[in-house]
């Protein structure tokens, strides 16, 4: 759960900086697409102490505000390459859907992994 709350923090931090004119890209400076695994151990590092309910309520009120965003912007604005310079070859939305639905998908299949081991033991 704090894994997908830290991407939305990413999507939301990355969308309304560029939205100010403060460009920057979507992964903090000291990552890139071949190194975001690392910035994910760092993640997880940084909340190891957080509770299921914190963790609960954090990625309840990101995902709110992730969705309220995505709210803002026309499906045009979301889905037609080149209309944020910032969002590279890419269309925005694909970022939106990366930090949810699709994530979501992927922690749904972590889970269902970590319970079947746990049972396994």
């Amino acid at each position: 759960m704090i894994h997908l709350y830290e991407w939305q923090r990413l999507l939301l931090n990355w969308v309304h900086a560029n939205q100010k004119g403060d460009a920057r890209p979507f992964l903090p400076p000291s990552y890139n697409w071949k190194t975001y695994g690392e910035m994910n151990v760092e993640l997880w590092k940084k909340h190891r102490n957080t509770s299921l309910e914190d963790a609960k309520e954090l990625l309840d009120k990101s995902h709110r505000e992730v969705l309220a965003l995505a709210e803002t912007f026309s499906d045009e604005a979301l889905f037609t390459k080149g209309v944020y310079k910032w969002v590279g070859g890419s269309v925005l939305g694909s970022y939106f859907v990366s930090v949810t639905s699709s994530h979501y998908a992927w922690a749904v299949k972590k889970l269902k992994a970590h319970k079947k081991n746990c049972k396994a033991k």
